[in-house]
């Protein structure tokens, strides 16, 4: 699939530009099944492209129509180029790799994360009541408007994929039926415009100190502060109550000056409080699928910040006594107790704990030697895995080349595989952090110890320094990197 993919961004590209093409490269997945690329071209006046493959057409028509929409009004999206025949392939303006939530992690002056924030502010205000006019609905990804069914959605995505992993005990009924009344609170509003669903700090790029927006394919006519709220509480943003609530502020002089008349303050502040509920029951439940589930690090260290987001909310917005079940078993989950079931167990610097990570082949060298003082550690067979190096085109690729890479992502169970040994691998290094313990090796295997063995040790690295901050040292003893 990889081959046939750049094949056909080249021909895209041909039939754009007659720049020559230098590289494609293949960038990270992010939380969806589409594929980017980024093409660079020999001339180093040719600024660079984005290439999305995305087999899901009716997505792809939702992002393309609304994209020239907005762009049309000189709103701050990208640009799409040109599109395949079969509509599963377009190139749009490459607006870098700076997210505001990178912006934000890495930048120590506080007055100037919050001035790229009011930036963000300013331009949703604009998409949102500029882009509504003339969009078209019709093509919504999951619904035309924000109403009550979507909103069980989100309460039933929170129950399904959080609260039920928890352990809590509930009585169904009541809980469900609690649900279904909260759901017809949320979908009143007489300020209902452009909704982006996920405005969030990782679909906010910023590009020449300036932002601008992507991933607004899944929107709807709803609740214009609803997306201030998904930024303002982005769990891993943590903003203080007092940033909040002064761009929030700032945030309705913006819809204020885009309207041209004054709004009802009071009534759009008591919304906020409301849909501060909805979005962190909304995100928990995103967290628990993509992290719970999933095992992917991002969401699950995400959710302790989302759990004190929501304590937060509960004790200054607090929820209607005609909810007493959810009550009960939000303030439960929220708890101390709660909170930390999800802590991750981080090394700090004075940690010892140093983990080798190995690939070997079973049939060249056999089994690596534990030269650790305690012995012990792991060894993985990654030969129940389908083998790229059977396949011609893979023959002379190791396991760290794009298409290898893409290949064992996509055509394997190594996702799976991977899933389930991070998930043992985990135990025992928590185990050990908390016990002080200075050495761990973790061995993969399989046949000529060049594809899956050196994909499966890199991942496990990747894992490990994410998520615990633990040192790790790499070695392919088949491979000379």
């Amino acid at each position: 699939m990889h081959n046939s993919v750049i094949a056909e961004i080249l021909s895209l590209t041909a039939s754009f530009t007659k720049e020559e093409v230098a590289t494609i490269d293949k960038l990270p997945m992010s939380g969806s099944s589409r594929k980017y690329f980024r093409v660079l071209f020999k001339s180093p006046k040719e600024p660079s492209l984005i290439a999305t493959f995305n087999t899901n057409i009716p997505e792809n028509e939702t992002f393309i129509n609304w994209s020239t929409h907005f762009k049309q009004l000189q709103l701050q999206v990208p640009e799409v180029y040109a599109v395949n025949k079969n509509r599963d392939l377009y190139l749009q303006e490459d607006l870098g790799n700076i997210s505001l939530l990178d912006y934000k992690e890495k930048q120590s002056n506080i007055d100037d994360v919050l001035e790229m924030y009011r930036k963000s502010l300013q331009q949703l205000a604009k998409i949102q009541i500029l882009g509504d006019k003339g969009l078209d609905y019709s093509i919504a990804l999951v619904s035309p408007e924000f109403n009550k069914v979507g909103v069980l959605h989100d309460l039933l995505y929170f129950k399904f994929y959080f609260l039920d992993t928890t352990g809590v005990g509930y009585h169904r009924d009541k809980l469900m039926k609690e649900l279904e009344e909260l759901a017809k609170t949320f979908t009143q509003s007489r300020y209902s415009y452009f909704m982006f669903r996920d405005f969030q700090g990782r679909n906010i790029l910023i590009k020449n100190n300036d932002v601008f927006f992507i991933d607004y394919q899944g929107g709807m006519k709803g609740p214009i502060v609803y997306d201030a709220v998904s930024l303002l509480w982005q769990a891993k943003a943590d903003l203080s109550a007092q940033c909040r609530d002064d761009l929030f502020a700032y945030y309705l002089n913006c819809i204020e000056n885009e309207l041209g008349t004054p709004v009802k303050r009071a009534e759009l502040i008591n919304e906020f409080k409301e849909l501060s509920l909805l979005r962190l029951l909304q995100v928990l439940g995103a967290y628990g699928y993509r992290g719970l589930f999933q095992q992917k690090q991002h969401f699950l260290i995400s959710i302790p910040f989302a759990l004190k987001s929501l304590a937060w909310v509960l004790k200054h917005y607090p929820l209607d006594n005609a909810y007493p079940e959810l009550k009960r078993v939000l303030l439960e989950i929220t708890g101390d107790e709660g909170i930390l079931r999800y802590e991750l167990k981080k090394a700090s610097k004075e940690n010892p704990l140093i983990v080798q990570i190995n690939s070997f082949s079973f049939i060249k060298r056999g089994y690596p030697k534990d030269t650790s003082d305690n012995g012990g550690g792991f060894v993985f067979d990654c030969r129940g895995i389908l083998n790229p190096g059977r396949l011609d085109e893979f023959k002379s690729k190791t396991g760290r080349d794009i298409a290898v890479k893409e290949f064992l992502e996509t055509q394997t169970k190594m996702p799976e595989f991977l899933r389930r040994v991070f998930a043992t691998v985990d135990i025992t290094i928590e185990n050990y952090i908390e016990r002080n313990f200075d050495s761990l090796v973790v061995n993969f295997g399989c046949t000529g110890g060049q594809h899956r063995s050196v994909y499966a040790a890199d991942m496990m690295a990747k894992h490990l320094k994410d998520k615990y901050n633990v040192n790790v040292i790499v070695q392919h003893l088949e491979q000379h990197f």
